[in-house]
């Protein structure tokens, strides 16, 4: 016993090197992906000019579910985020589920986007979105941000943070250029709505603001992560929401065909910065997706070490590498199943999950908010550095705006959802025996 014990401290660990900017990266490039940059004409063919007030209001909301990560998420260490917390309020087995549901969403929705960028090269090199040209983009792509993920936590989360800010700047020299092109005349008069206009309006945009759950999964690789998650997490909502409600507003007052238009922020540059405007935007979402894809790997192979580190899995996966300290067969093995779903266009079946696995990880994660207030578990749980005010308000708000992503979600996404999590349990029962 004594010798197995002196091996398991030889073992190496993962390496905290994160501070409260990378985790804020992290959760900024999840949530502003390719979304941002088609949104704005979707939700203005729903609610006209009522739409920057539907991305601020959905941001508000959005709040109070990143609150509740914030409060739960100040009373651990580890990796795992919404797994260890379902697990310490709920259970293994609930546990799993919430972190089977994560990764297998991290995956198809990574396999989705790298088939985004193929076909955003593709508007200038047409040959690259088919047949071998095609897989070798992918290749490519997959396979250095694989490289890149093995490589350490800090090449990680400096890709993140250069590909965070080539996604960031763009979208700042839109708003900032065409703030001086609006028309306020645009912007009025505000159109009667209907209650299933706004409904549709805002759930769409609860989809749009989904990505900031990821931010506490690593928390096991930052350096004081009881502290630096809530951080994190509250800053993501302020960034996201302050770049795209201004997104939205200078492309209403530039526009004048906005609810038209399939690409509505590199229209609305073009009318403003002519083709160099567009060219910045078209560029600004290939750069957002290759961001969303390397985020993708990191969060997505650290879930897969969560549920191994905590004997969920097979131990393999939550083997650290001797010299990077990364969990370098998680990060492999998620990288090479995301590139068998992309080259095969498997995942266009496997991404209707995702309304489901957002509903099960926002709803669990409010819950255990409240349940582990409980005093039967103190001494159980470390206590919260960060406690949300106004006692069990926010996180009941919370747990409905997480009903609202189930209201939201069409029968193909609700039955591919319980599909995904009876994968699941059969999953758990065949590790657990």
């Amino acid at each position: 016993m004594t010798h197995l014990r002196k091996t398991q401290q030889r073992e190496p660990t993962l390496r905290r090197a994160l501070g409260r900017w990378d985790l804020t990266a992290i959760g900024v490039n999840q949530v502003i992906g390719g979304a941002i940059f088609l949104m704005p004409s979707q939700v203005a063919a729903l609610v006209g000019n009522w739409s920057p007030f539907a991305f601020l209001a959905v941001g508000l909301a959005s709040l109070f579910v990143a609150l509740c990560f914030a409060e739960v998420g100040s009373r651990f260490e580890r990796t795992g985020g919404p797994y260890l917390y379902t697990r310490a309020a709920f259970g293994r087995f609930a546990a799993f589920e919430v972190g089977w549901m994560q990764w297998y969403t991290r995956v198809a929705s990574y396999a989705s986007v790298a088939n985004g960028v193929v076909l955003a090269i593709g508007f200038y090199r047409p040959a690259v979105t088919t047949g071998w040209s095609r897989i070798l983009v992918l290749t490519a792509l997959m396979g250095a941000l694989a490289f890149i993920n093995v490589r350490g936590i800090r090449q990680s989360a400096w890709t993140v943070n250069i590909l965070t800010i080539g996604k960031i700047v763009p979208l700042a020299v839109f708003i900032a250029v065409g703030v001086f092109f609006m028309e306020p005349g645009r912007l009025s008069p505000l159109p009667p709505v209907t209650l299933g206009q706004a409904s549709a309006a805002a759930l769409l945009l609860i989809f749009a603001f989904g990505g900031y759950e990821v931010v506490p999964v690593p928390a096991g690789e930052a350096h004081v992560p009881r502290r630096q998650v809530p951080f994190a997490l509250v800053s993501t909502i302020l960034v996201v929401t302050a770049f795209m409600t201004a997104a939205q507003v200078v492309a209403m007052g530039t526009n004048p065909d906005l609810a038209a238009s399939a690409t509505p922020l590199a229209d609305s540059a073009f009318l403003f910065m002519g083709g160099a405007g567009a060219l910045m935007i078209s560029l600004g979402s290939v750069v957002s997706m290759t961001g969303n894809n390397a985020g993708q790997v990191l969060t997505g192979s650290r879930m897969l070490f969560a549920l191994a580190e905590n004997g969920d899995l097979p131990r393999f996966f939550g083997r650290v590498h001797p010299l990077y300290r990364t969990p370098a067969n998680a990060v492999l093995f998620t990288s090479a199943v995301a590139f068998v779903l992309a080259v095969s266009g498997s995942f266009v079946w496997l991404a209707v999950a995702s309304a489901v696995s957002r509903l099960l990880t926002y709803a669990a994660s409010c819950a255990a908010t409240l349940v582990l207030r409980s005093p039967r578990f103190a001494g159980r749980v470390k206590p919260a550095t960060f406690v949300i005010p106004f006692g069990p308000v926010v996180p009941a708000l919370a747990l409905l705006v997480s009903a609202a992503v189930l209201a939201g979600a069409s029968a193909e996404q609700f039955a591919g959802g319980l599909g995904a999590l009876a994968a699941g349990a059969l999953l758990f029962a065949l590790t657990k025996k």
